[in-house]
């Protein structure tokens, strides 16, 4: 009886276990074929963004012929459509070494010219973060067997990846050597930084791995070492990864470059001067952006001047280019620089990306909203994240207006111009009531206060031609662009316009007090040493000549 019980468990055991087995065996295959059809999915895909991509720059192309005084935007375009291009086909490149579809195909030429072209196209890549970039190759020129398309991509994510995680203003190093018999090539590329935890470096060559982005406010698909080590491999290769926490990174490829190494299949017999060039050049973006951050002119003075803070140099010379002929823009590459101009600009209005180098898009609006000379700077926080309490968190920072990428321009330039107006608005009473409305100085608001001292200074200057923007501040014991800031935030207009302001009504006045003045008397007194342009000045305020407005006082007095 206990025999027939035991079977009985035995059996039932043995069928749970089967039930069980053949259950996950199941759920694996519908996952496996799952991720084969979406792999599937993202190829055609791929395939089929590639192709408008093919189009719209050959339509670049078409319109550099027929208006080359665009170069400069097309260069940019071009850049753009290149670099979309590389990650739409290191997708693709993945998906093949998923379905073990990646052919070898190696033909003969110079191994080590090719590596250094192939290096000095990307050199661009790192020039952009002001890093020192050496290339040493040993010897100069060697003839040898590689599949050159492979060796574009492993040299491109090697290169890319080092510059991601080096210090900003740090060294990128390239090594190419060959050992005794000149049969297999030694590529190293070392950086310095912060280097890889041994924890990290587990999981370095894995699909998807996100490489700590986010800590290094850069960008990836965490595909690319993953692709780096399938194409080594696939090249009969071997990859290896030494880091020091602290000091930074040495990637070393190890490859065969002799033709036995090699099977029938892959290899492409053909002459050597055919060998292929380099694939992957990366227009120079320094050549693209233009001088940046020029003083405006003195006629510029009154247009609303605007600083943009974005780390991506092409939307930042883009939306300078765009908004430029609106407004005066300064521009800056992270918070730390934003801070910096701030301190030493006339601003009105801040637009921001959220995720930067050195200080974020956040940390830099609570840094200029905790200080009471800058915390009326309107923000405008830009972002590629879409979740609501990213939103939340930039408005719980202080900005003002918050836009996710992509956006049109009209649509940033409207929130601009929203914020200008509500200022405008706000400033009308405080101007209308100007001198005649000037509280009590134990009910005075701290904007009173501040501007009665302005106008203290101005009226008690007014005479005098050479006093200015410059001459004020000193008086008022603050920076130019503090008072800038302060004065366009109260009254909206900047201190140059805001003096102007004072003369033009001050002459207003003394011409109601003697309206038999000479207009050039009135000039001088109220601190214009050239009548003509005072008279310019009048009639842009007043919409009259002083000559006609001096009659047009006299006539009244005549008629009463």
């Amino acid at each position: 009886m206990d025999n027939r019980l035991l079977l009985t468990f035995l059996i039932v055991a043995i069928v749970v276990i089967i039930l069980f087995t053949g259950r996950r065996l199941y759920l694996r295959s519908i996952r496996l074929r799952r991720r084969l059809q979406m792999s599937a999915i993202f190829t055609n895909i791929t395939h089929e963004l590639l192709t408008p991509l093919t189009v719209i720059s050959a339509s670049v192309d078409k319109l550099r012929d027929e208006e080359p005084i665009y170069n400069r935007d097309y260069d940019l375009m071009q850049l753009n459509i290149q670099r979309m291009v590389r990650l739409l086909q290191q997708i693709l490149e993945t998906s093949k070494s998923e379905a073990g579809k990646l052919k070898l195909l190696v033909a003969q030429g110079d191994v080590m010219s090719y590596i250094r072209q192939t290096a000095i196209c990307i050199e661009p890549l790192l020039a952009r973060r002001n890093m020192k970039f050496t290339i040493s190759c040993q010897p100069e020129s060697m003839m040898g067997w590689i599949d050159t398309d492979k060796i574009d991509k492993i040299i491109y994510n090697l290169l890319s990846n080092a510059s991601k995680y080096a210090k900003e203003n740090g060294e990128v190093t390239l090594r190419v050597q060959t050992n005794n018999a000149y049969d297999t090539i030694r590529i190293e590329v070392t950086n310095t930084g912060e280097g890889i935890s041994p924890k990290k470096m587990e999981q370095l060559f894995k699909r998807f791995q996100d490489g700590d982005y986010r800590q290094h406010h850069t960008i990836g698909t965490g595909l690319g070492l993953s692709l780096t080590r399938d194409l080594v491999y696939l090249h009969h290769g071997d990859i290896q990864c030494k880091s020091e926490l602290g000091k930074g990174t040495t990637f070393t490829v190890t490859l065969p470059i002799y033709k036995e190494a090699f099977s029938a299949d892959e290899i492409f017999e053909r002459p050597s001067t055919e060998f292929t060039l380099p694939k992957n050049t990366i227009k120079d973006i320094q050549a693209i952006i233009p001088d940046v951050n020029p003083e405006p002119q003195e006629d510029d003075d009154d247009n609303y001047k605007l600083l943009i803070v974005e780390d991506n140099p092409e939307l930042l010379m883009l939306m300078q280019q765009l908004l430029k002929q609106y407004y005066h823009v300064y521009i800056a590459q992270n918070g730390e620089e934003a801070l910096k101009m701030v301190h030493e600009k006339q601003l009105d209005l801040i637009i921001s990306d959220v995720m930067m180098p050195e200080m974020d898009g956040y940390e830099l609006t609570r840094t200029l909203k905790s200080d009471k000379n800058y915390d009326h700077l309107p923000i405008i926080l830009l972002t590629a994240k879409t979740q609501e309490e990213d939103e939340q968190e930039a408005l719980e920072a202080g900005a003002d207006e918050f836009l996710t990428k992509p956006f049109r321009l009209r649509d940033l330039k409207l929130r601009i111009d929203n914020i200008i107006e509500n200022r405008k608005r706000l400033q009308q009473d405080t101007v209308l009531k100007r001198e005649e409305d000037v509280r009590e100085p134990e009910k005075a608001k701290p904007e009173d206060i501040f501007l009665s001292k302005v106008l203290e200074n101005v009226l008690a200057h007014l005479e005098d031609e050479e006093y200015d923007r410059d001459s004020l501040a000193a008086d008022m014991g603050a920076s130019a662009s503090t008072l800038y800031n302060k004065l366009r935030a109260i009254t909206g207009m900047s201190v140059s316009a805001y003096i102007r302001d004072v003369r033009m009504k001050e002459a207003q006045k003394l011409a109601e007090q003697n309206p038999t003045m000479r207009v050039s008397d009135l000039a001088y007194s109220v601190g214009f040493h050239d009548p003509r342009y005072f008279a310019t000045c009048f009639k842009k305020q007043f919409g009259m000549q002083p000559k006609e407005y001096l009659d047009s006082l006299q006539a009244k007095g005549q008629g009463k």
